[in-house]
């Protein structure tokens, strides 16, 4: 299956210096276990300060799905135990020590979904899945619609997710078809143009391998997904990024869930850029420290279009960004100036052939944008606003230079229904 608007899509210009093309193994000496961006967990802490973990030991689980846990990236001391008011999650802060301290699972009980799904919750793989619509891990007893598995990713300075999965495609067969096993639905398997990776796999007929274009945001989870199976209220669909689904199959082969990911580390600020093998919650300023240039900078978890200030890696980014402060912080105009210069409502979204690009050729841009601004839920949840999420319009808004304006009309919009829909 090809993705109809095969040549739609925009490739936005950073720049970034030239690449070191060897992949080199980094396991920073401090790590921080946290929620994906965005998400408030209340959690129940399962260590204490200055206690002993193995790799993968659980950390932490949620207060009212215990079996959900969140496990330590490598075999260390916890250092500090961050929680927010009510309990939510802030970080878990780990020292590295030197031991080979693992924590092995049983396999066996994964031969029924719901066993299976309570492996993939106590070892630690649960946060890694992000469920639309509305973002954030799905809940502990839900069932899926369908499954997005993503092997492309068209955001500037994207590691190949080809790269990442080589040498793999065993434990990769093994975990598309457990994944098949927790759904009725369809498996989408979604990556570049290239020679198949799924070939020779006798699995599910169910699982289907989409072929997507060079530009963004065709590698986009959430456009994917309007395409070719749009989230509901009642019909939730899951995305999952394919090195992760190697991970998997790689648990139920030999009970231990691997902690390592391909990361492109790059950016302006640079001396020059990398890729290297790391883990979950890595310390970018390790990660970075022998390659930035000696200015102020600003380190980011994520891409240049989407990524945050941060000091640790996201759970689920696989790049690192790395900015002159300069560049991102401009010095703010005299409030006088600002004031007669500058409209108390959002500036409107001229239509060009630039935004229609943006939104992947397969949302009517103007329609949505004009929805999300107005917020009118309504038209918005006909156009698709459920099967997004902040990061699939973060190009719209480099197009519109909004600053992020339309990102956060969105997450308005979808807390607003979902507190609806809750009620």
């Amino acid at each position: 299956m090809a993705f109809l608007a095969f040549g739609a899509g925009l490739t936005p210009d950073f720049r970034s210096p030239p690449e070191v093309s060897e992949i080199e193994d980094i396991v920073t000496e401090e790590a921080a276990v946290r929620t994906q961006t965005g998400q408030s967990l209340r959690v129940t802490p399962l260590v204490a300060e200055n206690d002993f973990v193995a790799k993968g030991a659980a950390v932490a689980c949620l207060r009212h799905a215990p079996d959900v846990c969140f496990v330590a990236p490598f075999a260390g001391r916890v250092g500090r135990v961050s929680l927010l008011p009510g309990r939510k999650l802030s970080e878990i802060v780990l020292f590295r020590e030197e031991s080979d301290a693992v924590e092995h699972h049983d396999t066996d009980r994964a031969a029924t979904p719901g066993g299976l799904q309570r492996l993939m919750q106590s070892a630690g793989f649960w946060p890694r899945l992000r469920r639309r619509p509305f973002g954030g891990m799905p809940d502990h007893a839900e069932t899926p619609a369908a499954i997005l598995v993503m092997a492309a990713d068209t955001r500037p300075f994207a590691p190949d997710p080809r790269l990442a999965l080589k040498g793999r495609e065993e434990d990769l067969a093994r975990g598309l078809a457990a994944l098949a096993r927790l759904t009725a639905g369809p498996v989408f398997f979604c990556r570049t143009a290239g020679p198949p990776m799924l070939a020779g796999m006798s699995g599910d007929a169910r699982i289907h391998e989409v072929i997507c274009g060079a530009r963004h945001p065709q590698g986009s989870a959430g456009i994917r997904i309007h395409q070719l199976f749009p989230a509901g209220l009642d019909a939730p669909v899951w995305d999952v990024h394919a090195e992760d689904v190697a991970a998997l199959g790689a648990l139920l082969a030999r009970g231990t869930l691997p902690m390592t990911r391909l990361v492109h580390i790059s950016g302006s600020a640079l001396r020059r850029s990398c890729w290297v093998r790391t883990h979950p919650g890595a310390d970018l300023r390790q990660l970075t420290q022998r390659i930035v240039l000696p200015s102020p900078h600003l380190l980011m978890s994520g891409s240049p279009l989407d990524g945050h200030a941060a000091r640790w890696l996201a759970p689920r980014h696989r790049q690192v960004t790395v900015l002159p402060r300069a560049e991102t912080s401009p010095r703010a105009a005299h409030w006088l100036v600002a004031a007669l210069t500058r409209s108390v409502v959002g500036r409107p979204a001229i239509p060009t052939a630039a935004l229609t690009h943006a939104f992947g050729a397969v949302l009517p841009a103007t329609p949505f944008v004009r929805a999300l601004s107005a917020g009118d839920d309504e038209t918005a949840m006909k156009l698709g606003v459920l099967s997004l999420l902040e990061e699939d319009i973060a190009l719209a808004d480099y197009v519109l230079s909004e600053g992020g304006q339309l990102a956060a009309e969105l997450r308005g919009m979808l807390d607003r229904i979902q507190n609806e829909f809750a009620a």
